[in-house]
């Protein structure tokens, strides 16, 4: 097998001293892309995510640990002593790239920071992923998606204008945060191509959510107001939105342009096209409400399998609303291996899949995520340590 099918980053090895959700989604996707990840847990206890349970499979892997943690070894060692800290040294010294989620200065103790190691390992690239960065007066807070939702802004745009901010269904700051530290770390590596050195890279979460609110954080910068919570709206294009078919049927309509909208009028056998109200659409933002109140009176009268099937005709953007079970049946999404399933190696495990698709170097999905402490003796062997020594550590609560 060639180095190219074992996966992009083959030959890249990468120390994940991350738990819990962002910084394991990041160092996932680094071994899809055929890094060689060894994660570093608690003795006897392991990711705080082994537990969050149930639903587990039958195997008792916690789903919430299978969601982020394939493709990787599993190294119990306790860092709080001088024995697991040279452990860790050890595997830094051969390592292109650590990946923590302790709070700033969290590991400067055990000389485990990044100033400390690079001065045995310059190329070491270090990726540091906080609730609010290495820097600025909150630095030393710790960061939560939740809460991070609801500082970013993020929850005051989400839920239904009339009712309470909603947090967003899944924690999507802890992983557009990890996206981001990939993305960075991958920067880190191509620049290292030309410094031969490595470099720290800092993400937050709160950074990475003040980024996410994109053109609704930019309408504030341009405008100077705040932006409301619309619900199923959207603040810049309408319609283009949840609307309700015959007997409560749900749907989405996205209208992104004016020809779409003059297609829609043709569909529905209306000119509203042509008034000036709403033939452009700065027009029918304007006019939001008094269009989508006309909308929803012409939606009612047919079912949702109507709407769908002639908006799709006339090539007007719409789709149905999915539970999670119809929208992983889909045959598109199996078709692109969206749903994966790990009986080959073994396990009962299925997992999602990565939406990364490259044509010469494609992810692999070697392994199942790992038992606890399932590669501590082997990765302890590689480093020089015998049964005899391997033993001790065990004895002693090292490992």
């Amino acid at each position: 097998m060639t180095d190219m099918a074992k996966g992009a980053l083959h030959g890249i090895k990468v120390l994940d001293l991350s738990r819990v959700l962002a910084g394991p989604s990041c160092t996932q996707v680094l071994a899809d892309l055929g890094a060689e990840v060894i994660k570093v847990e608690r003795p006897h206890i392991g990711d705080e995510t082994r537990h969050w349970a149930p639903p587990t499979f039958s195997d008792d892997t916690s789903a919430y640990y299978a969601t982020i943690n394939r493709n990787k070894k599993s190294l119990t060692v306790d860092i709080t002593t001088d024995a697991g800290q040279t452990i860790i040294k050890q595997l830094i010294a051969d390592s292109d790239i650590v990946v923590e989620n302790f709070k700033v200065g969290g590991l400067k103790k055990y000389g485990l920071d990044y100033n400390s190691l690079k001065q045995d390992n310059p190329r070491l690239i270090y990726a540091s992923l906080t609730g609010f960065g290495q820097t600025g007066p909150d630095a030393e807070r710790p960061g939560y998606d939740y809460i991070i939702q609801g500082l970013s802004g993020l929850m005051s745009i989400t839920g239904p204008s009339d009712g309470e901010p909603h947090k967003v269904g899944v924690a999507v700051v802890d992983l557009f945060a990890g996206l981001q530290l990939t993305i960075g770390i991958q920067a880190a590596l191509i620049a290292r191509e030309t410094t031969g050195l490595g470099q720290q890279v800092d993400v937050a979460l709160l950074d990475s959510a003040l980024a996410m609110l994109a053109n609704v954080g930019m309408n504030h910068l341009a405008s100077g107001q705040i932006p409301p919570r619309l619900g199923n709206q959207h603040p810049n294009i309408v319609p283009y939105q949840v609307f309700a078919g015959q007997g409560e049927q749900h749907f989405i309509l996205a209208c992104g342009n004016d020809i779409q909208f003059a297609k829609l009028c043709d569909v529905l056998a209306v000119d509203w096209h042509t008034d000036e109200h709403f033939r452009t659409n700065p027009q029918r933002v304007a006019n939001r409400e008094l269009l989508c109140a006309e909308l929803s009176k012409k939606f009612v009268e047919q079912p949702r399998t109507y709407w769908l099937e002639v908006l799709d005709q006339a090539g007007i953007p719409c789709g149905a609303i999915h539970n999670i079970a119809e929208a992983l049946a889909m045959p598109q999404a199996l078709a692109r291996e969206m749903v994966i399933d790990f009986a080959k190696q073994g396990s009962l495990v299925r997992a999602l899949g990565s939406p990364i698709k490259l044509s010469a170097s494609p992810v692999t999905y070697r392994s199942p995520p790992p038992k606890l402490s399932e590669h501590t003796d082997s990765t302890l062997a590689d480093l020089g340590y015998d049964s005899e020594m391997i033993a001790k550590l065990k004895a002693d609560g090292i490992v």
